[in-house]
């Protein structure tokens, strides 16, 4: 192997460009050339590559988003879509790919390989920490500390105002940022779209709370609960009880963005080294992940049919603790 592409696709998440620069620098060491495709599949389509060397990739450890940007292609979930974006690889002369990003890039990926049989290796790169094969995604710990820090901040407003605050974080499929963002700021409650949530005992939980006279209440929201948003939640327990004082922020997409924290880089760092690696080892059609403090593979087609399972013993805190 002479040249190898790497580029980064679906939603953007921190510590993306500290992975890209490992794998960029470790091909470099191996006396690879390496090629950024920008806009991840939309540009490996329309062949819009990047030569890489240590400089493209210089100061960026610390930076949020992707410098080779990220996009959602259409385009590339047709076989027409993917024989052109192969037909830009050959061309090209690219003869493996590290991939940086979660389900819908590695399901691409999966297929793309078995199509064509160009090596593909990828990276976690997404917020949701759902993929199976890996403790934590490149973007899971900066996106529950920007989270944290954000709810932190409303916690003060309610306090001061005994308010009832609806807080819904990002987790259209997975609770993850949930779960440990309401742990790490007391939250009262935490609302998963891993578990049913029940409306009637949570107001119940909340009349409890205002009868023993709490200053404030704060229930975390996934996106994706099976109840709704937060503001569908929230009207449904003002519709229970009218006594409650509630307001709803929607973190949103701050969630996605801000520098990447320490443990962040050093993973995403590893991640990136380990996956071309991976490449020259022979490896395709996997995963890296870390588990502990050890390396290990996924199949594709294993990291993204069969999703992290939530501890238990973290909703279990959760209802003790609060």
């Amino acid at each position: 192997m002479k040249k190898i592409g790497v580029f980064t696709s679906g939603g953007d998440a921190p510590g993306m460009n500290a992975c890209l620069r490992a794998a960029v620098r470790t091909g470099l060491h191996h006396g690879l050339e390496v090629v950024g495709i920008l806009r991840g599949y939309e540009g490996m389509i329309d062949g819009d590559f990047r030569v890489m060397d240590r400089q493209s990739v210089s100061n960026i450890i610390h930076l949020g988003g992707t410098i080779l940007r990220s996009a959602r292609s259409e385009r590339f979930r047709t076989k027409e879509g993917r024989i052109q974006a192969y037909q830009q690889l050959k061309k090209e002369g690219i003869e493996g790919l590290v991939a940086i990003g979660g389900d819908g890039t590695f399901s691409g990926a999966h297929i793309f390989y078995e199509e064509h049989g160009i090596p593909i290796v990828g990276c976690p790169g997404t917020i949701d920490n759902d993929l199976l094969g890996t403790d934590f995604t490149i973007g899971y710990d900066t996106a529950i500390n920007t989270a944290m820090t954000a709810i932190d901040n409303i916690k003060d407003t309610a306090n001061s105002h005994d308010r009832l605050f609806f807080i819904e974080v990002m987790g259209r499929d997975a609770g993850f940022i949930a779960l440990r963002t309401g742990i790490a700021c007391g939250a009262e409650a935490v609302l998963i779209p891993e578990s049913k949530t029940n409306i009637d005992h949570l107001v119940s939980l909340l009349q409890e709370n205002f009868d023993n006279r709490k200053s404030s209440n704060i229930i975390i929201v996934a996106e994706g609960d099976d109840a709704g948003g937060a503001f569908d939640i929230a009207d449904q327990v003002r519709r229970r009880n009218r006594q409650f004082d509630i307001r709803v922020s929607i973190l949103g997409h701050i969630q996605r963005g801000g520098r990447p924290t320490c443990m962040e880089r050093v993973r995403a760092s590893r991640m990136g080294m380990e996956a071309v690696k991976a490449l020259l080892a022979g490896k395709s059609d996997i995963m890296i992940g870390q588990v502990h403090t050890d390396i290990i593979y996924t199949p594709f087609a294993h990291a993204t049919k069969h999703h992290q399972e939530i501890n238990p013993t973290l909703t279990q805190i959760v209802e003790i603790l609060s």
